[in-house]
């Protein structure tokens, strides 16, 4: 049998599900993606076994419907090359050839068995559901990646936790050093529940979402989710586990709060942490009236710097110290033009937010400070 695609759309769509592919898999069958053509709609998938990617087009022709699968590599770099035009599969599955033709040649390949690649994940009974626009679940999963844990003894610290409630969804990541907590107002669950997502289809919904538009419904259980996006279906397990209480660890009484312009400190933090110990990249933030230094030295090869900022400030002098890359992190994460800092005193974590808040949104960060010794 036979159907004709255009060249462009398939690439794109095949680009976009092949990000879930492992270099190398233990089964052979999960090199290759799997297409479906039933009454003229061509659903393509790809699986690392943990987490499937699904999505579909409509064929300009065909004359029946098949399932086979095809080597992800080899088809992918193929289309990479093509210009905008038709394409005619050719597929006969008892000799297994799938024959590619277009406008000015045509490329031969090998159908693999369909019936071999693996079935994506069932959800159970008691799956809850939750509905959330695509451009705020995109701001909460893309604010909280670079919080996530690369730690084997606590997975459940590797992935972004959503804690559901039926008036807000609060997304979060924490490393032990640093924690995001994107509350939005926009998403809705039908009760009080939660899931821990993995940081592989955290990326995954990053890199698909920004091509999305309206409400991501999002239905889960225990063990796997399911994101049904305009174009894309995402199936995935979750990681298992209890997540801390997050709250428990933001200090609630920090008496000291400062205004800066986010973009003039993150300037002086890149230029002054050059200058910083490789060892602890330690950068000072020293508060005083309307004014912060930010300083770092390293002893051992007698080099240091620090600048002057203005801010709005009016609390007793504070000394404060924290990783530069961390709190670089911290300030990129952070759209607003100006920064707040909340801060205690040097050994209590600092908590940085926009100085505005965006609409139906409730940003949080939080890091923790590096002991001075001077």
């Amino acid at each position: 049998m036979k159907f004709i695609v255009t060249s462009t759309l398939l690439y794109s769509r095949l680009q976009s599900i092949s990000r879930v592919l492992n270099s190398k898999n233990t089964l052979p069958i999960l090199d290759s993606f799997l297409f479906d053509l039933k009454e003229g709609t061509l659903t393509m998938t790809a699986s690392d076994s943990e987490t499937t990617l699904v999505t579909s087009m409509e064929v300009n022709e065909s004359d029946g419907d098949i399932r086979f699968a095809l080597t992800a590599k080899q088809l992918l770099e193929s289309l990479k090359e093509m210009p905008d035009m038709p394409l005619t599969f050719e597929v006969d599955l008892t000799t297994r050839s799938v024959c590619m033709k277009y406008l000015n040649g045509k490329s031969n390949m090998v159908a693999q068995n369909a019936d071999e690649y693996p079935q994506p994940i069932k959800l159970g009974e008691n799956a809850e559901q939750l509905t959330i626009p695509s451009d705020v679940l995109l701001y909460g999963v893309t604010r909280a990646l670079f919080a996530t844990a690369d730690d084997e003894l606590r997975p459940i610290m590797g992935g972004v936790y959503f804690d559901i409630t039926a008036q807000d969804v609060t997304m979060v990541a924490s490393d032990g050093h640093k924690l995001v907590r994107n509350r939005s107002f926009s998403g809705k669950g039908t009760g009080r529940s939660a899931f821990a997502l993995p940081k592989k289809p955290a990326l995954q919904l990053k890199s698909l979402l920004p091509k999305e538009e309206g409400d991501v419904e999002v239905r889960f259980d225990e063990r796997a989710a399911i994101f049904q996006m305009e174009n894309y279906l995402m199936i995935c397990r979750l990681i298992e586990g209890r997540y801390p209480n997050y709250n428990s660890v933001i200090p609630k009484d920090n008496p000291y709060h400062a205004t800066v312009d986010r973009q003039a400190l993150l300037g002086a933090l890149r230029r002054v942490a050059i200058f910083s110990s490789e060892s602890t990249n330690l950068v000072k933030l020293c508060l005083d009236t309307d004014k912060i230094i930010v300083s770092a030295q390293d002893i051992d090869f007698s080099t240091s710097a620090e600048e002057f900022l203005t801010c709005s400030y009016d609390g007793t002098p504070l000394r404060i110290g924290f990783r530069s890359d961390f709190l670089i992190d911290i300030l990129n994460s952070i759209a607003d033009d100006e920064v707040t800092l909340e801060l205690g005193d040097a050994s209590r974590a600092g908590i940085f937010y926009p100085a505005e808040q965006q609409e139906n949104e409730d940003l949080l960060l939080l890091l923790m400070p590096i002991m001075l010794n001077d």
